[in-house]
């Protein structure tokens, strides 16, 4: 018999198997059964190797898990929603979108973050930015590329997975965005321009718009001001006090980043993100506090790993400290 013909009956080349969610024991699956089902938990993006063993059964490159690791992620008992931060950083196909929605199971909802061309004033003078960098945006706060880059995206690709579109303001100073009465007015102007229907929140990385103004103008319209656990803003308990978790029809926290760190700092410190390099009670017990007023309304908490320097391990001490109450 030819070496051809021997090629016919040779066995195919292994299959690469999937990865998959890492087992959950029963003390996991049950604090999960335990925690009230308007409380989604979730994490910053997926694809970080360093879960292996928390989130995936294996070890996998970032790529991989970029690519297939949502299924995987979704399988995690505690995980019922994720931010998709990509698409903060440019714009993501209805079919992309679509992917997403058909990798996880009912009841499994979606932050997206709207492009940043939608928040950002004067692009930064960064080489990020090209040609476009120290220049004044002239998309910003436009109602017609919002709907035609994000939410009509989300809308046909999540469709009833899309939990809440999410509006992130970078840093930027008070002069640029007309003071706080003329950022008031622009927000008006551009929820005003926004289809009703699905859930808006913002989240500012400026501290002094957490003012009357234009929190009024965020109710006005429905629009949840999300809680910013982020040096850059406020304590938790600060930001409850101005934000009345009782006033809005749903709640949005995110918890950022470690006090004292910038991102870079924080990565380099924390990576693998494979356990808590920082622990971080305060802030813990003050997102369950959130969360216990919330009484029935759609919470949901984005968890980074640059928090407390595991993403799933905080997530999983939030759970138990909410289900200890």
């Amino acid at each position: 018999m030819s070496g051809n013909q021997l090629s016919l009956f040779q066995e195919e080349a292994p299959t690469v198997r999937k990865v998959g969610p890492a087992p959950a024991d029963e003390a996991m699956l049950a604090l999960a059964r335990s925690l009230p089902s308007h409380v989604r938990f979730g994490t910053s993006s997926w694809a970080f190797g360093g879960w292996a063993g928390l989130v995936y059964d294996r070890v996998a490159s970032e790529r991989t898990l970029a690519t297939e690791g949502l299924r995987a992620y979704a399988g995690h008992p505690l995980f019922r929603t994720v931010s998709l931060d990509r698409t903060f950083y440019g714009p993501v196909s209805v079919d992309v979108l679509a992917g997403y929605a058909g990798a996880v199971a009912p009841g499994f909802e979606f932050v997206v973050k709207a492009h940043e061309w939608c928040t950002w004033s004067r692009f930064p003078d960064h080489p990020r930015y090209g040609a476009q960098r120290g220049s004044a945006n002239p998309l910003y706060l436009d109602p017609g590329y919002a709907l035609q880059t994000v939410i009509e995206p989300a809308l046909a690709g999540l469709g009833h997975k899309l939990g809440v579109v999410l509006f992130q303001f970078p840093p930027q100073s008070l002069e640029l965005l007309g003071q706080r009465r003329g950022f008031a007015r622009d927000v008006a102007r551009f929820f005003a321009g926004l289809p009703r229907g699905p859930r808006y929140a913002v989240e500012f990385r400026t501290h002094q718009l957490l003012c009357a103004p234009v929190l009024d103008v965020l109710r006005g319209y429905g629009v949840a001001c999300a809680y910013s656990a982020h040096p850059a803003m406020p304590t938790l308990a600060h930001q409850r006090k101005q934000l009345e978790p009782h006033a809005d029809a749903f709640i949005v926290v995110r918890w950022m980043l470690a006090p004292h760190y910038r991102y870079e700092h924080a990565k380099a410190t924390f990576a693998p993100f494979d356990r808590l390099v920082e622990p971080d009670p305060r802030t813990r017990t003050a997102i369950a506090d959130i969360i216990a007023v919330a009484e029935g309304r759609p919470v949901y908490v984005i968890v980074n790993n640059k928090a407390e320097g595991s993403a799933p391990l905080s997530i999983e001490q939030l759970a138990r400290a909410c289900a200890a109450r």
